[in-house]
């Protein structure tokens, strides 16, 4: 043996990227090493796990460093920490707008002229966060109470409103106004009779009539706001105005729908399909993003911003949940620009025993595990608020 070599025996639980694999030591069969060398991924790791090798010997003076280790992505506990600080952040801000939106729709429902100063203020936290970190609310978005939905969609739109044009490079003082506009949209329906706007099922043709004048009543109220800014009021009355012509309430044509109207009816269709309500369950994002774009063949949506959409938010949504290949779910933390369908998600529950398990970070490009589907909490009769305290406790 070489007097330069420092051979040890290394458990596969303690081998690491960058160490120098001279042969194996312990295993479960007959394998043999074809040539000494470095461990350059987790996939390799794991590739030696599948094969029942619980131990190899490592030369230790070959050992190099692991970029991910001091790489600016990888999460050390700092970066848990940080993230434990910026969810809880966002739902603080998520909870503050729900407070304004339903002192808003009380003034509205009582003729009183709305306040904007509350809403300017929360907004431009939520502007704030998002800028700062573009994924911060996203993961709240999906912690919502079924019977609270008309105060929690508009919150949503606005949130999602916010992600998107700063995503599209649009200028601060534009995304305020446009995150205002969102936050107001929906505000006439306090207009509307509850057994219509609460009616599980299909709207009859009457019905959806009256459902319609909601667009009506939320222009005439943002109208009479004091210091609206014309862009706000000009994505909130163009929410349900449709590229061919046939939304409501004014059937604006398309080429008179102006880019942030466009945006807007993209995020409030989006929320709306993947919300939960009371008589029906969301969709999951991989779903609402088809619908999104079979919409945008029918001409309702533009497709172009469509796409930028489902970029923007990732094919998995940070927040969102998965069911991996090893019959895990986990929530995805981190996106992968280069490799989409591979971002960082936290395992957190067995499909096969039924049962919450200990929690890990898996980087889906250093894994043989891949993503089955997008899942929702419903269909294993989890608990979403539960799941993310969890997952924060645990951070």
């Amino acid at each position: 043996m070489d007097t330069n070599e420092m051979i040890v025996e290394k458990q596969l639980t303690e081998l690491n990227i960058g160490h120098y694999v001279t042969k194996i030591a312990k295993q479960n069969g007959n394998l043999s090493l074809s040539t000494p060398g470095h461990i350059k991924s987790n996939k390799v790791i794991n590739r030696l796990k599948n094969q029942s090798i619980f131990s190899v010997f490592i030369d230790e003076s070959k050992t190099i460093p692991n970029p991910a280790s001091t790489s600016p992505t990888h999460k050390s506990p700092k970066d848990r920490a940080t993230i434990k600080a910026e969810i809880n952040k966002a739902k603080a801000i998520f909870d503050e707008s729900k407070t304004i939106q339903k002192k808003l729709f009380a003034r509205a429902l009582s003729g009183m002229t709305v306040d904007l100063a509350p809403v300017i203020e929360v907004t431009n936290k939520s502007v704030d966060a998002i800028f700062n970190s573009p994924d911060s609310l996203a993961c709240m978005i999906n912690i919502r109470e079924k019977d609270e939905y008309l105060l929690e969609h508009s919150v949503a739109v606005a949130v999602y409103i916010t992600i998107f044009a700063h995503h599209l490079e649009m200028s601060k003082a534009v995304v305020q106004h446009l995150s205002v506009g969102a936050f107001l949209h929906d505000i006439g329906k306090i207009k509307i009779p509850d057994d219509v706007l609460n009616k599980p099922g299909k709207l009859s043709e009457e019905e959806f009539i009256i459902m319609k004048t909601h667009a009506n009543h939320s222009i005439d109220i943002i109208k009479k706001i004091p210091g609206i800014n014309k862009l706000s009021l000009e994505v909130a009355a163009l929410h349900h105005e449709k590229l061919n012509g046939e939304g409501y309430p004014f059937q604006v044509e398309g080429k008179d729908i102006s880019q942030y109207g466009r945006m807007i009816a993209i995020c409030d269709i989006f929320d709306a399909l993947t919300a939960n309500r009371v008589y029906k369950e969301g969709f999951t994002h991989n779903k609402a993003f088809s619908i999104l774009r079979e919409l945008a063949k029918s001409n309702h949506l533009d497709i172009t911003l469509v796409d930028q959409f489902i970029k923007c938010l990732g094919v998995y949504p940070i927040g969102s949940l998965v069911q991996l290949e090893s019959k895990k779910l986990a929530i995805v933390e981190q996106r992968n620009n280069n490799s989409p369908l591979k971002p960082k998600v936290r395992s957190f529950y067995s499909v096969n025993l039924n049962q919450y398990v200990n929690t890990q970070d898996v980087d889906l490009t250093d894994t043989d595990d891949f993503i089955v589907k997008s899942v929702r909490a419903e269909e294993f009769d989890l608990d979403m608020n539960t799941i993310i305290e969890m997952l924060l406790m645990e951070g």
